[in-house]
């Protein structure tokens, strides 16, 4: 399955794991709860989706790489103790915690949190003397005599050994008492998830065109060489910074990321047309309606490939100007329930004091998250403006005198007008987008495959639900009705094939 279909299945496992009975008792008894054996190629993102699983779900995660762990930190040091059996005193060896156990129980403590994923990554590649613990641990949740607590999912991931020379493999005892997941990529999946995260346009633009080379590990002379999703993801994370200091993103600075050399340069120069596409077809003018009219030709006469990737860069604008409005969107939203709750509270409770502690509880939740392990990016940003916007009122009660309502609302009106001010600006976007499409190439196969990437795209979609675009609906309305048409055609060729079949 892919990485979609597995982080849905472990989060239904987990659900199941964590249901209780009328008496309170876990409906799977804890002896019968598996651990997850999730298996797959390096760099997939089996380690994101436990991030994923935990923010929404609101359990807590506690993550380990196992190669990093010998036997003592695992299982814990050895040490004697005096005990007495039969009327003799007798030393004994026990154990002190596990770390791995102490991590588990110093989050429950710190967050409150009863119940979560321990997630142990490279299971498969442990150490020969740490191997039987890791067994053990697997088979009986426990590390010596010491016990996993109670409500908390192991789920062990592993690389199969085409990808790994350390890897062992387990044996059927094991192996009988694991839920098993195997993985392998899958691009689609893959390009949903990274227009969720901004990824650089170029990047999603390039795979689009050249889905081989998203995933590929080969062995030569120079060893493993390999191209992974995960390179990928970080190669865009610091194309973006290099972009913003000005500094150029070489062939060099390619390969130190994407690790297949023939891969990297392709990906060099799709980037150096990429960059040159940008300078040559205005795509900002395109957007704002104000292109040459050069432009409009010379795109109709481009080979498909270079029509693509203009329309990426399009959509990589589209769909950056639409994350900004659905950010906007989700800060007035948050501000407008601090508000009431400030409006409520300032009859009983000094208005000063009730925004200093909507601010602590702000962050006190932060903390919260970030300890569970709950914690995204895009969470933390919004926290952050919230915060923000929360001082800013105080600085409004401290220099304006009346009514404590009277000087905060404003704020929450400019976060307003900024939010309509950023739709107002995408809806010209998107507009000027479909027009210039239409102008060039009519209804064609290219108006097709954007609106399929307005659709599939988190933040494209979600802002012409929010705020409609009449070009996208009625485009997305005729390639509807060209498929249900498609496939009633295909239905009666079938139908008609089988009659005449002797």
């Amino acid at each position: 399955m892919n990485i979609k279909e597995a982080k849905q299945e472990i989060a239904n496992t987990l659900r199941a794991y964590l249901t209780r009975d009328e008496l309170g008792g876990y409906l799977i008894p804890t002896i019968r709860q598996r651990p997850i054996l999730l298996m797959g190629p390096p760099g997939i993102g089996k380690t994101q989706i436990m991030e994923q699983i935990a923010a929404e779900t609101g359990v807590g995660l506690v993550s380990y790489t196992i190669t990093h762990h010998t036997r003592q930190s695992a299982m814990g040091l050895p040490f004697i103790r005096q005990r007495t059996y039969g009327g003799l005193e007798r030393s004994v060896t026990e154990y002190t915690m596990s770390e791995i156990l102490a991590s588990v129980h110093e989050l429950m403590e710190r967050t409150g949190i009863r119940e979560g994923i321990l997630f142990l990554d490279e299971i498969n590649c442990v150490s020969e003397t740490l191997a039987p613990m890791m067994l053990q641990f697997l088979q009986c949740k426990t590390f010596g005599n010491q016990l996993l607590p109670e409500g908390w999912m192991i789920v062990a991931a592993g690389n199969p050994p085409e990808y790994n020379k350390s890897v062992r493999d387990f044996d059927v005892v094991t192996l009988d008492r694991v839920k098993r997941i195997d993985v392998t990529e899958d691009f689609g999946v893959w390009k949903e998830y990274a227009y969720r995260r901004g990824l650089h346009g170029a990047v999603i633009s390039y795979l689009d065109i050249k889905k081989e080379n998203f995933y590929q590990v080969e062995t030569s002379v120079d060893g493993l060489q390999f191209a992974t999703a995960r390179g990928w993801e970080d190669l865009s994370e610091l194309m973006q910074v290099y972009e913003r200091l000005g500094i150029p993103v070489t062939r060099e600075v390619i390969g130190q990321y994407i690790q297949l050399p023939r891969i990297a340069r392709d990906f060099a120069g799709y980037l150096a047309l990429y960059y040159k596409y940008q300078r040559t077809y205005h795509v900002e003018e395109i957007l704002r309606g104000t292109y040459p009219a050069a432009t409009a030709s010379e795109l109709r006469s481009a080979p498909f490939d270079e029509r693509l990737s203009v329309m990426g860069l399009m959509m990589s604008r589209l769909s950056e100007a639409a994350r900004k409005v659905r950010m906007q969107d989700q800060l007035t939203q948050s501000l407008h329930g601090d508000l009431l709750q400030f409006r409520e509270r300032i009859g009983a409770e000094a208005p000063d004091a009730v925004l200093q502690d909507l601010t602590h509880r702000l962050q006190a939740e932060a903390k919260r998250r970030k300890d569970a392990g709950q914690e995204s990016r895009e969470l933390r940003a919004l926290t952050a403006r919230r915060i923000q916007a929360l001082d800013s009122c105080r600085h409004a009660l401290a220099e304006r005198s009346g009514s404590p309502m009277d000087a905060v609302r404003p704020l929450l009106q400019t976060e307003v007008d900024e939010r309509k001010a950023l739709a107002e600006e995408a809806s010209g976007l998107f507009d000027h987008a479909f027009s210039f499409l239409e102008a060039v190439f009519g209804p064609s196969q290219e108006l097709v495959i954007f609106v399929t990437e307005i659709t599939a795209g988190y933040d494209t979609s979600w802002f012409v639900e929010a705020f409609g675009c009449d070009a996208y609906f009625r485009h997305n309305k005729e390639l509807m009705f060209d498929s249900a048409r498609s496939r009633i055609r295909s239905e009666i060729e079938a139908a008609r094939s089988a009659e005449q079949a002797p």
